[in-house]
């Protein structure tokens, strides 16, 4: 006998806040009536750490302090055991969203070595025969926005030969004048990041010049931290020897899931960098490193 189980929310774009309710139904359809032994419905949000492969063994202390954070957990019995006809049945239910204890329900992140998620699971226990049914959705929790105004900090850049570290041989590189500027590196994470980079000159001629995005996730305790760097996303903003003296727009939007509002905490943090590559013709790379602070207004 099939039968479907589905979890709806009333909200198309899953976004809540704490403090609001989830709301929904969950949906049942079969073709006949069907037995069970009781639905339940249960909300869990996780802070999960992982560890990156450079760090295990490093710090035996870890495995202890690894381990989930729970942030908001609680279950329901939507319907006792019983019958259900044939059909569509919906059943509405409703969750505020109040978190543990002390606890503050972070924004929803789906990062490498920290992931926050938030998830909705309805289980439909049934006879010994028959498979249990289970059904997961997640919804997307966005911190409150910040009260203050964002002021921005334009930061102007130059890159030259003598600017740059970590080069061997800095005699050996090529002569090149790249300038530029970001219109803000304390960010609203609904708005792009803007700027513009102009290549005054340079010996060797450029091949490329990219954005890169990347996530900087500290997990820890007290024994040290491990902390990595993961690219989220490249943007190429020119290719080829572009026109000298020309400015080349800067232009990223913060993509959803994969950003959050910069996040420090006890056992773990979330922070943000943009780096700007410049990839010469010899396959010199130039990195321009801004770390971000990204906000919710």
């Amino acid at each position: 006998m099939s039968v479907t189980l589905d979890i709806r929310l009333k909200r198309a774009n899953k976004v809540y806040h704490e403090g609001e309710s989830v709301a929904g139904v969950i949906v049942l359809v079969c073709k006949e009536a069907m037995q069970h032994h009781g639905i339940s419905l249960s909300m869990e949000g996780l802070v999960n750490l992982q560890l990156s492969s450079k760090s295990v063994g490093v710090f035996e202390a870890f495995y202890n302090s690894v381990k989930p954070i729970q942030l908001i957990s609680c279950n329901i019995e939507v319907a006792k055991a019983g019958k259900i006809p044939g059909g569509k049945t919906e059943i509405p239910f409703e969750f505020p969203l109040l978190p543990k204890g002390n606890k503050v329900l972070y924004e929803t992140y789906h990062g490498v070595f920290v992931n926050i998620q938030y998830t909705l699971r309805c289980d439909m226990k049934r006879s010994l025969l028959a498979k249990d049914l289970s059904r997961n959705c997640e919804f997307i929790i966005h911190c409150q926005p910040q009260k203050a105004k964002v002021v921005p900090t334009p930061v102007n850049f130059s890159i030259t030969p003598d600017t740059l570290q970590n080069t061997r041989e800095r005699s050996l590189l090529p002569k090149f004048l790249i300038r530029g500027n970001l219109d803000a590196t304390n960010c609203v994470i609904s708005q792009p990041l803007t700027g513009e980079v102009l290549v005054e000159s340079s010996d060797v001629p450029i091949k490329s010049i990219e954005l890169q995005l990347v996530r900087v996730e500290t997990c820890g305790c007290a024994e040290g931290y491990a902390r990595d760097a993961t690219e989220i996303q490249n943007i190429q903003i020119a290719e080829g020897d572009v026109c000298h003296g020309l400015p080349i727009p800067i232009y990223m939007v913060f993509p959803r899931l994969f950003t959050c509002p910069t996040l420090e905490t006890t056992n773990f943090k979330v922070e943000f960098e943009v780096n700007i590559v410049i990839v010469l013709h010899d396959d010199h790379l130039i990195t321009e490193n801004f770390p971000l602070k990204l906000c919710r207004v």
